[in-house]
């Protein structure tokens, strides 16, 4: 693969429960809202948690009414209509839609753990087979802009919209696509999935105080938050993209995804698995430790995870580990599973544009043992050049983006 081919980011576009565009979001996580609530779509009388960051179905609805006829839309569950409208803001910034182009060359590659089509209901609904369709954002993505390159869905757990965002890379360098738009969506607070996380002891049951509930690196923390959303990003060749005179948003200097074949929901002891694919994406962009400024952590508030990530930035950056800047953008969004990577990619990115890192808030109660700069409850106005964005899933999927300021 031709690694000197530079691949830049040209168009986001971001749902989450802060906001229903990028604008939105980003402002909110900048100030350190908190988008965790109580649930309030359904009952959790029988749950052992009951909040999460919810996503208003009504406002999905009305906003996928906009980009789809009635046909169309009554086809796509919550979490398709919030796949192709964060698709569709990211390919409006970018200006493809406006541009004359060999369809052929622009790939779609979303990551989608499920449709969340109410899988424990054992009846039928309409259109149940088109629901289900794990592809349902990217095959609707190229219908409606008759791009006609490769297009499929990677499922690989909280690690789903990395690996999109890395085959997009890889097929771009390849050169076998001008374009690829990637990213990931995820509308996972229903009844099953709350209390399967909660079987295995996953999620934070502090139900008194639910908008501290998510705390990543602190003492007390339980578990990480279930939360919703939908991220995509359009990646393409720089010199496509410089020809056209396309905005440039930042640079997809380098990637990795590994797997750990190590336990099925637990990260590899110490984080090995977790330092080691930091490593192999920073060969990948052909960087150096010293030029890391800033890391947006996978920091899901659970013990091992927030530990062993932890342990692993100090094992990789050693006496760098306190010049970096880290944070977990789920302290406000909660875990929004199949698309927290493209969504953190997002983030990561507006900060090396803006020159502002969000915040990890609730940093209430200090981890002794985890002692790096977490950027604790405030955001931090810092001019930073190279960023990496941490993805680690169950099945040991790790991902990790590095990602550059343009």
């Amino acid at each position: 693969m031709a690694n000197d081919v530079r691949v830049v980011i040209t168009g986001m576009g971001m749902i989450s429960s802060l906001g229903y565009n990028l604008k939105e979001n980003w402002n909110n996580l900048c100030e350190g809202k908190n988008g965790i609530k109580n649930i309030s779509s359904f009952d959790t009388s029988k749950l052992d948690t009951k909040f999460a960051a919810e996503v208003d179905s009504s406002i999905v609805d009305e906003k996928v009414k906009e980009l789809f006829i009635r046909r169309e839309y009554k086809q796509m569950t919550k979490n398709t209509r919030m796949g192709v409208i964060s698709t569709c803001e990211a390919i409006e910034a970018s200006g493809l839609d406006k541009v004359d182009m060999d369809m052929t060359r622009v790939a779609v590659i979303m990551g989608v753990v499920s449709t969340n089509n109410n899988s424990m209901n054992p009846k039928p609904k309409s259109n149940f087979i088109v629901k289900t369709m794990p592809n349902a954002i990217s095959a609707w993505t190229t219908i409606k802009y008759g791009f006609e390159g490769p297009n499929f869905n990677v499922s690989s757990a909280c690690a789903s919209s990395a690996y999109a965002i890395v085959l997009g890379q890889y097929l771009i360098r390849s050169g076998l696509v001008d374009v690829a738009i990637v990213g990931g969506a995820d509308a996972s607070v229903e009844e099953q999935y709350i209390q399967g996380f909660n079987q295995i002891l996953a999620l934070s049951t502090r139900n008194e105080e639910p908008e501290t509930a998510c705390r990543p690196f602190c003492v007390s923390r339980d578990g990480f938050v279930m939360g919703e959303g939908a991220g995509t990003l359009v990646l393409e060749n720089y010199e496509f993209a410089k020809n056209r005179d396309a905005k440039i948003y930042g640079q997809l200097l380098g990637s990795a995804f590994t797997s750990e074949a190590g336990d099925i929901t637990a990260p590899k002891k110490d984080g090995v698995g977790m330092a080691e694919t930091m490593e192999i994406a920073m060969k990948d962009a052909g960087i150096c430790y010293d030029s890391v400024d800033y890391i947006n952590a996978h920091g899901t508030s659970t013990y091992l995870n927030d530990k062993y990530e932890t342990m692993a930035i100090k094992s990789l950056f050693k006496d760098r580990q306190s010049k970096i800047n880290i944070s977990s953008t789920k302290s406000m969004l909660g875990h929004t599973i199949a698309a927290c990577s493209a969504i953190e990619g997002i983030v990561t990115v507006m900060s090396l544009k803006n020159g502002v890192i969000t915040p990890t808030i609730n940093h209430i109660d200090p981890d002794e043992e985890l002692d790096l700069n977490y950027t604790p409850n405030v955001k931090v106005f810092r001019n930073i050049n190279i960023a990496l964005s941490n993805s680690f899933g169950f099945g040991g999927h790790n991902g990790c983006l590095i990602l550059k300021k343009y």
